[in-house]
């Protein structure tokens, strides 16, 4: 029987982290470090990458940065190659990336808008799944987490929304709902293969978003009615990715872990 605290540690795990260096990537990032691993934080901006890495160095942990473009097949395959060739292995794919570009409300949809965030945000996150498997089916080992979101279980609630906002984006919560599936799918399929795949559902985190008057009525509703009684921080991702990516979580897959304070219960 293994110790408790060992379960947790990544120590000598490759992880790559789509979208890094963003709102929850950045935390994703940090949390894996801290727990052992080395991670690569892979986006369209590998200077940003490469700089979030950089500042891990320098306190000790091993990062690294390197260019993703998730709605180009060459991209996604590079990406993949140049990991395994520089470190023997993958063991750990965090989805996490989002391109915001094409969010569209349904009335304001087209079918350009649609395909364009569909190619990043859900096909993207497919194919570079299907990249990395190349290397984890070989080696029977490896986990998948793919980050949906509280939309991924439910639908805006729209009464909270001031009109001046305009409507919320149909294709985010269709995809987020379609990242669910997606884990179930790939669960099922590789599971033979030693390989977990799990999804996180994260709740309301957005830093600038809780300290702007002009949204207090927004804000105020959204605490109020979550469970929790607070906005998601920093640290709350940490321990469900940490959970996830590592032995501790050895024979949970094609799992949504819901990290939204409480809101969905309702």
């Amino acid at each position: 029987m293994r110790n408790a605290r060992d379960l947790f540690d990544l120590t000598g795990r490759i992880a790559i982290v789509t979208g890094g260096r963003g709102l929850y990537g950045a935390s994703i990032t940090i949390g894996l470090c801290e727990m052992g691993a080395t991670v690569v934080i892979a986006s369209r901006n590998a200077a940003k990458c490469e700089e979030l890495a950089s500042e891990l160095r320098e306190q000790g942990y091993q990062a690294y940065g390197m260019a993703l473009d998730l709605s180009d097949d060459e991209s996604i395959k590079a990406l993949a190659k140049n990991v395994y060739d520089r470190f023997g292995k993958i063991d750990i794919l965090v989805n996490n990336a989002v391109d915001r570009r094409n969010l569209t409300s349904l009335a304001d949809a087209t079918r350009e808008k649609l395909q364009d965030s569909a190619s990043t945000n859900l096909n993207g996150q497919i194919l570079l799944s299907q990249a990395v498997l190349e290397y984890m089916i070989p080696a029977e080992s490896g986990s998948i987490i793919n980050i949906s979101s509280m939309r991924g279980l439910d639908c805006p609630h729209f009464p909270f929304y001031p009109e001046t906002w305009g409507d919320q984006p149909v294709n985010y919560t269709t995809e987020k709902w379609a990242m669910v599936g997606l884990t179930k799918y790939m669960a099922g399929r590789y599971g033979k293969h030693g390989i977990r795949v799990n999804c996180i559902a994260p709740g309301g985190f957005s830093p600038g978003l809780a300290n702007n008057p002009a949204k207090q009525a927004f804000i105020n509703n959204y605490i109020e009615n979550c469970p929790l009684h607070r906005w998601a921080s920093d640290d709350d991702i940490k321990g469900p990715v940490a959970f996830l990516a590592s032995d501790a979580s050895g024979y949970v897959t094609g799992a949504t872990l819901v990290m939204d304070g409480g809101w969905t219960i309702w």
